[in-house]
């Protein structure tokens, strides 16, 4: 370990309150799909810090954006209008899908969905939510209420009441569960953290038809699929969801290429019960963030992302299975879980220690992928070699 990193990890460990087990690097810069550390070395980033890095690190247009608007001003509340935020805001409506009428804008992913279940209890006068096994929503106090993923939500007692569970893809369980205390059904369309599970197309459409029926809101946690990772915008509206659309969608994550940021958008219905006072925020909807989500946008469509995530995608999916310990290859485009015969945890640091840099899961056999969305099919190409590599050292 060089002097460099032994001070800034001594630092770290001394004023910092431990919250992560970290990586055994100092990062330094960002490039594409790779991130360059204090000691000289380069790492494939293959998990984008928590699926944030989209557009990859340092985009040039994300941070000539930024850099033009902290020269203008750098921050004021949603107490006054403001350009950057209504160009952002048009911008983010015109990729979704057409039911979305307005967006409401947050300081992260928790925070969407604290206000998404806000929304809908506001907009039906009911107190209950139902959410699935293996969700993930976040850590906040009403999040992680909602949240039915191992220890997550015993970390949050004593929980917040109004909370019921259903097994994911499994439309009875909701159908039981869903009488008229019941303001909204949430979930993570593709549940990352639960090891990348997806439901049968028809589960969405089956949800979206009760939700109707019984005048229950329907709420999709795009904050992993959101933004083009699945080589879409999102996945509401996808062949892969049966075209379903909910009455609320939340984000995060990749919306600002790194900058914190979150929203909501909502459907004319949601909007019309909703009050000024019922929803607030000082940072949300701030200029920095603003300008950071409007060329994020820009970014993907000006480098074509969408079809590099299809068409990497397809070519890492198709050669992740021909390897002989892939159980299964779950997902879709760059949101991928790879299910191991036995757990991943000595190779996810094998590859670590080869430079490349992976995500694991609440399975333990699973190894997960959220890498930035200019991925190339030659980083590609670099992982597998190396995976098969890391794989040989452990003798698998």
């Amino acid at each position: 370990m060089t002097t460099v990193v032994h001070d800034v990890v001594e630092l770290e460990d001394r004023y910092q309150l431990a919250t992560y087990k970290k990586m055994p690097i100092v990062v330094e810069r960002g490039k594409d799909a790779w991130i360059y550390a204090s000691d000289g070395r380069k790492y494939l980033d293959l998990y984008g810090g928590h699926a944030v890095a989209a557009t990859g690190h340092c985009h040039p247009h994300v941070v000539a954006a930024i850099r033009e608007q902290t020269e203008k001003l750098m921050f004021y509340s949603n107490l006054v209008y403001s350009e950057t935020r209504a160009r952002a805001a048009e911008k983010l409506l015109s990729v979704a899908p057409g039911r979305f009428s307005q967006v409401f804008f947050t300081n992260s992913g928790t925070e969407s969905n604290e206000n998404a279940m806000r929304m809908a209890r506001l907009t039906t006068g009911r107190p209950n939510i139902i959410t699935f096994s293996g969700g993930f929503h976040g850590r906040t106090a009403d999040a992680i209420s909602a949240t039915f993923l191992g220890k997550y939500r015993d970390l949050g007692k004593p929980n917040v009441p109004g909370h019921l569970q259903a097994e994911f893809g499994g439309i009875e369980t909701v159908r039981a569960l869903a009488d008229d205390t019941v303001a909204a059904i949430m979930l993570e369309p593709v549940q990352s953290m639960a090891g990348v599970r997806m439901a049968p197309p028809e589960f969405y459409k089956a949800l979206r038809e009760l939700s109707d029926e019984r005048g229950i809101v329907l709420i999709y946690d795009e904050i992993q699929t959101g933004i083009g990772r699945t080589g879409e915008w999102f996945f509401a509206g996808s062949t892969a969801g049966n075209g379903v659309v909910p009455d609320i969608l939340t984000l995060a994550k990749a919306l600002g290429s790194g900058i914190p940021v979150g929203a909501c958008l909502v459907t004319r219905d949601i909007a019309a019960h909703i009050r000024e006072n019922d929803l607030g925020t000082t940072f949300g909807g701030g200029m920095i963030a603003m300008s950071a989500v409007r060329a994020t946008i820009e970014a993907i469509e000006k480098d074509n992302m969408l079809e590099n995530v299809a068409g990497v995608g397809k070519y890492l999916f198709k050669r992740l299975r021909e390897l002989p310990d892939v159980v299964e290859v779950r997902g879709l485009g760059f949101l991928i879980g790879i299910e191991f015969s036995e757990p991943v945890g000595p190779l996810h640091q094998a590859l670590l220690e080869r430079q490349v840099i992976t995500g694991t899961s609440g399975n333990s056999n699973v190894l997960r992928l959220l890498p930035p969305l200019c991925l190339k099919r030659q980083d590609v190409d670099l992982f597998l070699t190396e995976l098969r590599a890391a794989a040989s050292d452990l003798g698998r």
